[in-house]
C-alpha cells in the first residue's frame, strides 16, 4: 500500500476500553499482543469490545453465519491461517486452510459447497515451498469434496511476513431442520467429543524449535462434515456443535456455557487424551484441555438421543474415539468445571492469552 497518513483520531472514534477485563499489559498499552490471537479471553475481549461495536454486529458469535437466501439457508465463514512451521506431522498450512473452513461450515449443520483462497506470500519465499502449500491445499479440497473456485495473491516485502499466510472463505447449504448454535445448550444435555484431545497443538510444537517428545504425534486435521451428516442422520435434535481449535476444548466449552447461560460439568478421566499428549503437556506444564485441535468436534445433544448419536459417531473414521465427557447443568451458569480423578473439582476457565502461538 502507498504511504498514507491517517487523519487524527477523534475521541468518539476510539474504542472504549474502560470495561475491558483483559490482564496487563492491555490496561496500560493500546497495542496488540500475541494473546489476542490465542482464542481465549483476550481474543474474546478484542472481538466483543472493538470489532463488534465497529461493525455494528448483533446476535450470537458462531463458527459461521447462517443467512437466508430464498427458501434456503446458506452458511458463510472465513478464516486465516498463520501456522509455523508450514509443514508439520500429519498436515500443513494447506490442509488447515481447507479443513478449518469446511469444519466451521459443518458446525452449523452445513454441507460445504465452495471455497475461495487468498495467499499472502513474503518476498524471497521459495517457489517450490509455495507450490507444496498450494498442492496440499488442492489435495485437501479434493479429499473434502469441495471446490476452490476463486482467490487472490499478494506479495509483501521481505521481512514483513512469515513466508506464507492463507485465508479461506467458504459457503455451504444448511441442512433442512438443523438449528445448531451455542445458545441452544440446555441443562440435561450430554456433552460428546469426537476423538482424542490435543494432538494438533502438540504435533506443531513437536517440530518447532527442534523440540522432540520421544514419539511422533500427528495432527488430527481432517474435514468433519461427513461426521456431522452422520450425526444428523440419526434424527436427534443436535443442539450445539463446535470445533475446539484455538484455546482448545476449554475455550470452546466456556464460550458455549457463557452464550447459553448454563454450566458445564466434565468428568476429567472420560476426556480422551492420548498418552503422548499427556506426556508432552506434563513436560511443558500445559493442560491438554487448552491445546488446539483441528479435526475434533464437541456436541451438545439431548440425553434421550446421546447414545444414538455416539454410536453414529463411532461408526465413522473421524469418530472412532468419540466419548461422553460431561453434562450441562443449571448450576454455576457460564462456568465449566471438571471432576478430577481424586474426586474433587476444578474450574476449567477460559484461557487468558495464548499457550502455543502460531498453531493454526
Amino acid at each position: 500500500m502507498a504511504d498514507h497518513v491517517a487523519p487524527p483520531a477523534r475521541a468518539g472514534d476510539r474504542p472504549d476500553i474502560t470495561g475491558w477485563s483483559c490482564p496487563l499489559p492491555l490496561a496500560d498499552s493500546p497495542t496488540i499482543v500475541m494473546g489476542h490471537g490465542g482464542g481465549g479471553q483476550m481474543s474474546g475481549e478484542l472481538v466483543e469490545h472493538l470489532f463488534r461495536p465497529a461493525f455494528g454486529g448483533q446476535g450470537e458469535l458462531t463458527d459461521s453465519a447462517v443467512l437466508p437466501v430464498g427458501a434456503a439457508r446458506v452458511a458463510f465463514s472465513t478464516d486465516s491461517f498463520v501456522v509455523r512451521p508450514l509443514f508439520f506431522p500429519g498436515g500443513s498450512i494447506g490442509d488447515l486452510a481447507v479443513n478449518g473452513t469446511v469444519n466451521d461450515l459443518a458446525m452449523s449443520g452445513a454441507v460445504p459447497l465452495a471455497l475461495s483462497t487468498a495467499f499472502i506470500v513474503e518476498e524471497g519465499t521459495a517457489l517450490a515451498e509455495l507450490g507444496r502449500v498450494a498442492t496440499a491445499l488442492g489435495a485437501a479440497a479434493r479429499a473434502a469434496g469441495v471446490a476452490v473456485v476463486t482467490g487472490d495473491t499478494k506479495v509483501v516485502d521481505a521481512g514483513h511476513g512469515d513466508r506464507v499466510y492463507v485465508t479461506t472463505t467458504g459457503v455451504g447449504l444448511v441442512r433442512e431442520g438443523a438449528d445448531i448454535r451455542p445458545g441452544r445448550a440446555r441443562p440435561g444435555d450430554v456433552v460428546l467429543v469426537s476423538g482424542e484431545v490435543g494432538r494438533h497443538g502438540v504435533a506443531v510444537l513437536s517440530c518447532r524449535e527442534g523440540l522432540a517428545f520421544g514419539t511422533t504425534v500427528e495432527s488430527d486435521t481432517a474435514p468433519l462434515h461427513g461426521l456431522v451428516a452422520a450425526m444428523l442422520d440419526t434424527g436427534v435434535d443436535v443442539h450445539v456443535l463446535r470445533d475446539p481449535t484455538r484455546g482448545g476444548l476449554a475455550a470452546a466449552l466456556n464460550e458455549i456455557a457463557r452464550t447459553a447461560g448454563v454450566g458445564v460439568e466434565l468428568v476429567e478421566r472420560q476426556v480422551p487424551v492420548p498418552a503422548p499428549v499427556v506426556d508432552a503437556c506434563a513436560l511443558l506444564g500445559l493442560d491438554p484441555f487448552y491445546v488446539a485441535n483441528e479435526g475434533l468436534l464437541v456436541a451438545f445433544v439431548p440425553p434421550e438421543g446421546a447414545e444414538q448419536v455416539l454410536a453414529a459417531m463411532r461408526a465413522r473414521p473421524e469418530g472412532t474415539a468419540a466419548a461422553v465427557i460431561g453434562t450441562v447443568v443449571d448450576r454455576h451458569p457460564g462456568m465449566v468445571v471438571a471432576r478430577t480423578g481424586l474426586g474433587g473439582t476444578r474450574v476449567v476457565d477460559l484461557p487468558a492469552g495464548e499457550q502455543l502461538p502460531r498453531i493454526c
